[in-house]
């Protein structure tokens, strides 16, 4: 399966400012009793940190203009 640039790059940024929107989720949740707050909180610091890295094979794939 291969990705054009343009699909990477929107992937990064939905899996970034959601695993943020998903981290403080969890953070209010569990501030608010609930147990599945920091389950909530670690999926969306994955989450976040999948898009750094994606940030990362970002720049380093080929820009190709016929793609």
């Amino acid at each position: 399966m291969s990705l054009s640039p343009g699909r990477v790059g929107t992937l990064i940024w939905l899996l970034i400012y959601g695993g943020l929107f998903l981290c403080g989720l969890g953070v209010a949740l569990s501030r608010g009793g609930l147990d599945y707050g920091w389950g909530v909180t670690v999926a969306g610091i994955v989450a976040a940190v999948a898009g750094v890295v994606l940030v990362y094979v970002r720049s380093r794939m080929a820009d190709r203009p016929d793609a």
